[in-house]
Order: structure tokens, then C-alpha cells, then sequence
């Protein structure tokens, strides 16, 4: 492997040994927990479905591969899709979408932030 593909890889591996965040859904009266990012295989698949002009999909296939429990496992399978579709309040899957998205936009603004500060000497 070269050096570059290392370094990305290090970088990779800091990133995802982040821990979770949680996130309260009172609606749902459970804690989800998400990463603070997430690999391209599991981003194309909402990407995919936005620029199919599919954004309900999109995202409930966010929540679905997303949202995971305390122990870091999927809380939502691909069989739980139509049961998402058809009969979960859309207003709370936008509520707990936005939450997600918001929580890994808010750990690339901190890690910005962080990497922006000039050091102490």
C-alpha cells in the first residue's frame, strides 16, 4: 500500500472510532444511536435514491441503514421498509432523519473547527 492510501485509511479508521451519538425520539419512546460518519457504500445507496428523484426513499432508506442501536447494530432491516412507507408517522422519520443528518454535520463542523485552531506553543 502506498503512504497516501495509509494515511486515508488512518484518517478512516480515527473517524469511525469515534463512538455514537444518541438521539431521543420521544414519538417512538427509544434512543437511536448514529456514527459520526459513515462509509461511501452506505451513502450511495441514499444518493442513489435522491437522484432518482426518490427523496421519501431516501429517507427512509436513511433511517433504515442509519439508525443503529447502543451496540452499534442496525436497528431497522430492508424487510422493515414498506412498514416505514406505509405506517410510520412521516412527520417523526423527517424529525429523526434531520436528527441524524444534523449530528454528523455537526461533528465535521467541530472536527473543521478543531483542525482551524492555530496551536498553543
Amino acid at each position: 500500500m502506498s503512504k497516501v492510501i495509509d494515511k486515508i485509511g488512518r484518517h478512516w479508521q480515527e473517524a469511525i472510532a469515534g463512538g455514537l451519538d444518541k438521539i431521543t425520539i420521544k414519538e417512538w419512546d427509544m434512543d437511536i444511536y448514529v456514527k459520526k460518519t459513515y462509509p461511501f457504500s452506505i451513502e450511495s445507496r441514499v444518493m442513489k435514491l435522491q437522484s432518482q428523484g426518490e427523496p421519501v426513499e431516501a429517507l427512509v432508506e436513511t433511517l433504515i441503514v442509519k439508525a443503529l442501536d447502543k451496540d452499534g447494530k442496525r436497528i431497522f432491516f430492508d424487510a422493515d421498509r414498506i412498514n416505514l412507507m406505509n405506517e410510520a408517522d412521516p412527520s417523526v422519520i423527517l424529525k429523526v432523519v434531520t436528527a441524524i443528518n444534523t449530528a454528523e454535520l455537526r461533528t465535521k463542523v467541530n472536527d473543521a473547527v478543531k483542525e482551524s485552531k492555530p496551536t498553543q506553543s
